[in-house]
């Protein structure tokens, strides 16, 4: 549909134990035409990761089990940092200071206005992700080796 910031068939992970947060950012991501994927914290990320790599991660900082911290400290070493840009969502008051030392794209505090977070997601889309992005972390260990 013309007009509309969504990139037809980009694909998003979000990334946030907040279940009401999932479903209003898959709402308005579906309504933009992405293709949403969600995870309730780093560990649940990284299984979503291993079958398919998405265009974009909207990532919260403070979850249970693996936080944002620990999930992009494990993206640096699968050497999928900077193949995957990253949007901080997050209402902890260190964490706009700590985006870059993350290696995140950029920051938005929660509470948030969504047309702010659509026209970042849309930037980052259009000025971050190479055409080929896709093949080349799945070639570099995306799947799991197999050899025993």
């Amino acid at each position: 549909m013309k007009g509309k910031v969504g990139m037809s068939g980009k694909r998003v992970l979000i990334v946030d134990d907040d279940e009401d947060m999932q479903v209003l950012l898959q709402t308005v991501l579906e309504n933009q035409e992405y293709e949403v994927v969600t995870a309730e914290d780093g560990l649940a990320a990284l299984e979503e990761l291993e079958k398919s790599a998405p265009d974009l991660i909207l990532l919260d900082l403070m979850m249970p089990r693996m936080d944002g911290y620990a999930f992009t400290e494990e993206l640096r070493q699968r050497g999928l940092q900077s193949t995957i840009p990253i949007i901080v969502i997050s209402a902890d008051v260190n964490a706009k200071q700590n985006t870059e030392q993350l290696g995140a794209d950029s920051y938005i505090a929660k509470p948030f206005d969504v047309r702010d977070l659509l026209g970042e997601i849309s930037h980052l889309m259009e000025h971050l992700i190479p055409e080929e992005k896709i093949q080349e972390p799945q070639a570099r260990g995306m799947q799991k080796n197999v050899m025993e």
